[in-house]
């Protein structure tokens, strides 16, 4: 919802033309001028007796008037009476009433009159009169005793006050009495009963009359009240009454209306134009009658009709002559009906038509007073001049009196007076001054120059030029100082002199001229238009839906003129905000935080200029879950049934779709609530069905699109009857649990389900197709009973009944049970296997007899077991698997095997007590499939036309294998792959020199094995060959320079050593482990343990040294040789097998330096061969001459490195990672 609203330009042009044309009548001070009354007393002036009164007279003229009053229609001497001053250069009396004088003394009709030269000015007649508030006359209020059902008026009479008081009820405590349509307060003070109750006894009714004029308060004796009741008559009290009595014993019966107040059946009316109309109906009767009111021959106004005192009140505010009329009071109830008609007539005091309007004329001129007033009866008219009745004032022969109009002629200077008109009839009278000023004056422009003036594009610009000037000006205006006459339809010209622009557009700026001119004179004046730009809601605020404690925010973005000020305004339904901190205004929105219930409503963005103001509306609507039911009522309580109703809480803004019905049972389940049923959230009342011997409670969940409310209010308890079991047991089984029993089970049923107290159960059974009686027996509330001594796995008929102490449920059905399993007796024979290929077999077996099953045939398993593998001929832990089939199956599919090896299984049956015994092994071998990739293929001693490879035979060959395959081709700088060649190698080698390869060149290699199956998946590998023969460079790291900034830091170096390298960056937190190393590192301890090892290991490699240059065999060959790994082992070239290494190897590069993976990355397991096992786990690295590098730290394990070295800084940890 939106709301726009601008100042009204209609308004502003109307408001700003009027005030003018008064304005343009006036004659400046500095001219000569006949009194003017400008403030007086109201006609009726009511006074606080207790204070000065003071009457007001002012009024202005030139020169100064003079004043004088009269009291009564004499002469009032104030210079006579010390109680009475008049204010300086005022006609204002002042009676002082503070300092001894009294009120009533000064009581009467006074008029002021103001004088000069000119003429006299005369005030209403103004009546003063003291307020009253008589205290209340004492008398003795005999108590009420009315019977119960019959009407009442406890009348107030407040004492004659001046004004009239106030009149209300209350009781002692000073609570007001309250009301309804019922009992209430009439317009003459009484209190009405339309039937008293017994909650109407009482002894404090009170009636309280209260003066404002005084502030005072005036109360009336307490009025007693007692109401006798038909059934608290006591057989006493009877006994003394007779039959014709009005307490008789009578029940209390319906009457039907008549009117209380007012009497009859018609009466009148006299109200005057312009007031309120009150018209009063009162009725008793029993039911309370409703009131209805019409206008016979038309209708009630629309819009100045209201309704009060429960409709007992009609009021039409400002009546006119069209509201005469009979009015119709209608009192109703069931037993009939009572009416009255009041006959309205309005009347009115005078009213003016045209009021005389002050006269100025220049010598010569002529001129009119016109003076008309209606009102009913028609008002007389008649002239004063100077407060003197125009009969006997002085002659003047310019004016002629004609009725309600003075026509002048040739005014002359002595002519100047002041002229009273007198309109009155019987309800009052009217007096207006209008005096007739002759003078000659150029002309005047009493507009300021060079004013200003802004409007908004699009609305009226009313530009003033008020003046005056004696003859009347003519006005003419120009746009510029040198512009042409302003004429035309697009510009209105006003008798005041205001030139009006119906239309002002921005092309409207610019100066305006006023000239003013008559026969004595000419004069002008300038003033400036300004057109702005409106001000516009560009984002209007927008009706939104929000849940309570949410958060909202309203829109409203302005566009305005850059040379004005704009400021917004929020309203929340036309008032201030909240004094909230929730409430968040910010530059173009509202936010409201936590949104509460109190926050609905409309909210209004107000953007007000200098010049304009414009609004915008949107509705906040807050939801919520409903609030609960209540008033929770039982009804119709049957057997079986009862009707629940209820009244529904506050829906929130959000509709309820449905109300949840829950029950709780007192008897059996006391606290746990269930769901019971579900109606439409128009529907207040449900009939429930209800279930015998149950402790009923209801309660009400009330649900809309938010969510579900609290629950309501528990309802009153409601205990049904006992009564026969409704329904059996459900889910009756009968499974043994030993061979010769039968265990009965049943799901009992719930309290409720009982239907009684004494709950049992009738078990029943007999053995299935053999001719046996039923055997019962009737057991507790419990859900199983054994029957001992059964044969094993027979079939039983089984039957259970619940009954309680009322009787017994229906017949129950019959379900069938068997007696307890034991284990099959005989292994499924005739056994075959049918392998289908190297990973799945299918094995049959014939079934067993059910008979031999002794129980539910639940299925068969079969277990099998992998005995060796045919190519390995090496046994290992037999592990057994389970395959099992349900139902009467013959077959099955084992998977999963494993190609070329010997399996056995057997077969078992099996039932709900375990599994039979299992047929003899059958054996059965897979045959051959295809090898698994090869365990691994490395690539070592790259030279610059040849590559070593080695590898390993596959982990699951699967058969035997015949050969190795090997694929290669060379890659070029832009990954392109060159011709493919094939090589085909005997099972029995591990490894290969390729010779004739291209210097520097990259190789893809792709290696697999074959048996007589196929060939198997495939391992790749890629490796380069050197460029020279000289020795490799390895990568070094130089120069590392960091540059840190708040959340992230640059770390630049140089590199030397070969492409293709991966750089890895190790960086820590100052403080955690670089703090710990350099602590450890400053211990003395740690250097002395560290200075041990590193004597040690020196040592340890001088040996080594010494025993390699000697031609020696030193201990690393002992130690692989112990460690029997072939992947670090060099192979003999003649004859494939293992060497040792000698002096005849001493050019060649250690093993660790050639077995460096393709991806330059050392890997854990190749370092088997390093002087760890010697070094007592302290790992070193060594310089192309053999001496020992790097330094000693904590790090415990190796980082990927670049070719054969790290590329971090060495440690003690990845010093000795390689050999060089």
């Amino acid at each position: 919802m939106m709301k726009k609203k601008r100042l009204s330009a209609s308004k502003a042009s109307l408001v700003l033309f009027l005030c003018q044309m008064i304005s343009a009548l006036d004659v400046p001070l500095d001219l000569s001028q006949p009194p003017t009354i400008t403030q007086q007393s109201p006609k009726d002036y009511i006074v606080d007796p207790r204070e000065n009164i003071v009457i007001q007279c002012e009024a202005k003229g030139k020169p100064p008037p003079s004043f004088s009053w009269t009291r009564n229609g004499t002469h009032f001497d104030i210079d006579k009476d010390a109680q009475v001053t008049m204010k300086p250069n005022s006609g204002t009396l002042v009676i002082n009433i503070m300092n001894g004088g009294k009120a009533e003394a000064y009581e009467g009709i006074y008029q002021c009159t103001a004088r000069n030269e000119r003429g006299a000015a005369i005030s209403n007649n103004i009546v003063i009169r003291p307020s009253r508030s008589p205290l209340w006359t004492k008398e003795k209020l005999e108590p009420h005793q009315v019977r119960e059902g019959d009407s009442l008026v406890l009348h107030c009479r407040p004492p004659v006050g001046l004004p009239p008081p106030i009149i209300f009820w209350m009781d002692n405590a000073f609570q007001r009495l309250p009301q309804s349509e019922r009992v209430s307060q009439g317009l003459n003070g009484d209190l009405y009963f339309s039937n008293v109750q017994p909650e109407d006894t009482r002894e404090d009714y009170i009636c309280y009359a209260r003066f404002n004029h005084t502030q005072t308060i005036q109360q009336k004796q307490p009025i007693s009240v007692k109401v006798f009741s038909m059934d608290s008559l006591n057989d006493t009290i009877a006994a003394n009454l007779s039959d014709t009595d009005i307490y008789g014993a009578k029940p209390v019966t319906e009457k039907q209306p008549i009117l209380l107040t007012p009497t009859g059946s018609t009466s009148t009316k006299v109200e005057l134009r312009g007031s309120v109309l009150l018209l009063e109906c009162i009725a008793a009767g029993l039911p309370t009658p409703g009131i209805h009111w019409i206008k016979e021959g038309g209708e009630l106004p629309a819009n100045r009709t209201f309704f009060e005192n429960f409709k007992k009140t009609l009021k039409i505010i400002d009546v006119s002559e069209a509201d005469s009329g009979n009015y119709k009071c209608i009192a109703r109830n069931i037993l009939g009906s009572a009416y009255h008609v009041i006959s309205v007539t309005v009347k009115a005091a005078p009213y003016w038509i045209t009021a005389p309007r002050n006269l100025v004329l220049s010598p010569g001129e002529d001129g009119t007073l016109i003076c008309r007033a209606n009102g009913n009866p028609k008002p007389n008219i008649s002239w004063l001049a100077n407060g003197v009745p125009i009969a006997i004032a002085p002659e003047d022969p310019s004016r002629k009196v004609d009725g309600d109009t003075i026509i002048f002629s040739h005014v002359q200077e002595r002519s100047s007076a002041v002229y009273q008109c007198n309109a009155s009839n019987e309800y009052g009278y009217l007096l207006a001054n209008a005096f007739v000023n002759v003078l000659a004056e150029p002309p005047r422009i009493l507009t300021p120059a060079n004013k200003l003036y802004q409007v908004i594009a699009d609305s009226p610009a009313l530009l003033d030029c008020a003046y005056f000037g004696s003859p009347k000006p003519e006005i003419e205006w120009f746009k510029g100082v040198k512009g042409s006459i302003l004429r035309g339809n697009e510009y209105v010209f006003h008798d005041n002199g205001t030139l009006e622009i119906p239309v002002a557009q921005k092309d409207s700026t610019g100066t305006y001229t006023c000239v003013a001119r008559n026969e004595l004179g000419k004069i002008q004046n300038e003033v400036q238009l300004e057109v702005k730009d409106p001000t516009m809601i560009i984002k209007q605020p927008e009706y939104k839906v929000i849940q309570r404690y949410g958060q909202v925010s309203f829109e409203c973005i302005i566009k305005h003129d850059s040379t004005l000020l704009a400021t917004v305004t929020w309203l929340k339904d036309n008032d201030e905000l909240p004094d909230d901190e929730r409430f968040l205004v910010g530059k173009d929105n509202l936010t409201i935080m936590n949104v509460t219930d109190k926050d609905d409503g409309t909210y209004t963005c107000i953007v007000n200029t200098t010049l304009d103001s414009v609004s915008a509306s949107a509705v906040l609507t807050v939801v919520a879950r409903p609030n609960p039911p209540f008033d929770l009522e039982l009804t119709g309580q049957l057997e079986r049934s009862v009707e629940l109703s209820w009244i529904p809480g506050d829906e929130n803004n959000s509709p309820i779709t449905s109300f949840v019905i829950e029950y709780e049972d007192g008897l059996h389940e006391p606290g746990v609530w269930h769901y019971q049923t579900e109606v439409p959230g128009t529907q207040t009342t449900v009939q429930l069905k209800l279930s015998p011997y149950v402790n009923y409670s209801f309660r009400v969940i009330a649900v809309n699109e938010i969510g579900r409310s609290q629950p309501s209010e528990p309802s009153e308890q409601y205990l049904t009857k006992s009564a026969n079991p409704d329904e059996n047991p459900s889910n009756v089984q009968g499974i043994g649990s030993e061979p010769d029993n039968l265990v009965i089970t049943w799901e009992p049923l719930k309290g409720f389900q009982s239907n009684g107290p004494g709950l049992q159960y009738k078990v029943s059974w007999r053995q299935k197709d053999v001719d046996d009686e039923w055997t019962s027996v009737i057991v507790a509330n419990v859900s199983k009973y054994i029957v001992s001594g059964t044969p094993t796995f027979v079939p039983y008929e089984i039957k259970v009944q619940a009954l309680n102490d009322l009787g017994y449920a229906p017949e129950p059905s019959e379900v069938i049970g068997h007696s307890g399993e034991d284990l099959p007796m005989v292994a499924p024979g005739n056994v075959q296997v049918h392998v289908i290929n190297s990973t799945l077999a299918k094995v049959h077996w014939d079934p067993v007899p059910l008979k031999t099953v002794r129980g539910h045939l639940q299925g068969y398993k079969v277990y099998y077991w992998k005995v060796q593998s045919l190519s390995r001929r090496s046994r290992r832990h037999v592990e057994k698997k389970i395959l099992t089939f349900r139902g009467n199956k013959t077959f099955g599919m084992l998977p999963g095997l494993e190609p070329y090896s010997s399996y056995k299984l057997n077969v078992r049956v099996v039932n709900g007590k375990g599994e039979g015994p299992a047929s003899p092994d059958k054996v059965f071998k897979t045959p051959e499939g295809v090898p698994s990739s090869p365990s691994f293929l490395k690539i070592t001693n790259p030279t610059l036309d040849s590559l070593t490879l080695e590898w390993g035979s596959p982990t699951h060959p699967n058969g035997v294998l015949t050969s190795y395959v090997l694929k290669f081709q060379p890659i070029n700088n832009t990954h392109e792959l060159g011709p493919l060649v094939e090589i085909r190698i005997p099972a029995n080698e591990s490894s290969l020199i390729l010779k004739n390869l291209n210097y520097s060149t990259r190789y893809k290699f792709y290696f697999n094995a074959q048996t007589s199956v196929g060939s198997g998946s495939q391992i790749t590998e890629e490796a380069v060959t050197i460029m020279d023969e000289v020795q490799p460079l390895y990568p070094r790291i130089r120069n590392v320079t960091t540059a840190a900034a708040e959340t992230y830091a640059n770390i630049s170096w140089e590199y030397e050593g070969p492409d293709h390298a991966n750089f890895y960056v190790e960086y820590g937190v100052a403080g955690t482990m670089a703090s710990r190393q350099v602590d450890i590192a400053t211990q003395g301890w740690f250097i002395g343990l560290m200075c041990a090892v590193a004597l040690l290991i020196l040592i340890l490699l001088i040996v080594c040294f010494i025993r390699r240059n000697k031609g020696g065999k030193y201990p690393v060959k002992e130690k692989e040789d112990a460690h029997a790994d072939p992947e670090i082992q060099p192979m003999k070239e003649d004859d494939g097998t293992f060497g040792e290494y000698s002096d005849a190897e001493d050019h060649k590069p250690l093993k660790k330096g050639s077995r460096t993976p393709s991806d330059r990355t050392v890997k854990k397991e190749d370092s088997d061969d390093s002087l760890v096992d010697y070094g007592e786990g302290v790992n070193g690295q060594f310089n192309e001459d053999g001496s020992f590098i790097g330094q000693y730290s904590g790090k415990k394990e190796k980082e990927p490195a670049e070719g054969n070295e790290s590329s971090e800084a060495p440690s003690p940890v990845n010093a000795m990672n390689s050999f060089v």
